[in-house]
């Protein structure tokens, strides 16, 4: 074995940070997003179809580029944001371009599975249309949007193992360097089992914390 425990434990440190910063950033971005391909649609509380055209446009060109390509056609917004290309600061700005739209679209779907009864409702109660966002639309999406930002954070653990390929830390970095570049099998069978622990562990949270807000 070729690295020592003090590395594994720093690139899983590296991808914790990874995945907490982009998660962080990438809701900042994906959370208003998918509010507003909701209620921006045809028949809905602010219907305004050229912005959910242009919004829909822009959220299925980067969902359609892979995130391999996409980190590695933005270095150069990359290296204005942060400085560097490199680097697990440098991997948190393409994590955010790749998962941004990616969350809108699961807000989308989450928001888009409230009963429009629910709407009518709080219309029938004279409430505004950003009083039926906060206080009806997604209270009663709570349980749904819990999962999808599950799934989202799920989806970044292996986007950040990804941005290994090209420097930018963690153990998807060491993965390959170490396990693939110089054929150390125990190192990649420890980088992949904490790779699926950690999957593992965020389905379970977000299952039981949906599960919770369901019930209540």
């Amino acid at each position: 074995m070729l690295v020592d425990q003090a590395q594994i434990i720093e690139a899983l440190i590296e991808t914790i940070q990874m995945v907490a910063f982009s998660l962080l950033f990438s809701a900042l971005l994906g959370l208003p997003l998918g509010i507003l391909l909701v209620v921006t649609r045809k028949g809905h509380l602010l219907e305004n179809l050229p912005v959910f055209n242009v919004l829909n446009g822009i959220i299925n060109v980067f969902r359609s580029i892979p995130f391999i390509i996409l980190m590695v056609a933005i270095i150069p917004v990359t290296r204005l944001i942060v400085g560097t290309s490199i680097g697990t600061a440098a991997a948190v700005v393409p994590l955010v371009f790749y998962a941004g739209p990616y969350i809108a679209r699961l807000i989308e779907n989450s928001l888009l599975e409230v009963e429009p009864g629910v709407i009518e409702a709080a219309e029938s109660m004279g409430a505004t249309p950003w009083q039926i966002i906060i206080k009806f639309l997604i209270p009663e999406a709570l349980s749904s949007l819990v999962l999808a930002f599950t799934i989202a954070t799920v989806g970044l653990v292996g986007a950040s193992a990804m941005a290994g390929a090209v420097g930018g830390g963690g153990l998807g970095d060491l993965a390959i360097t170490y396990g693939y570049q110089r054929f150390d099998t125990t190192v990649m069978l420890i980088t992949v089992g904490i790779l699926v622990i950690m999957v593992q562990g965020l389905q379970t949270l977000g299952n039981i914390s949906s599960k919770k807000i369901r019930r209540r």
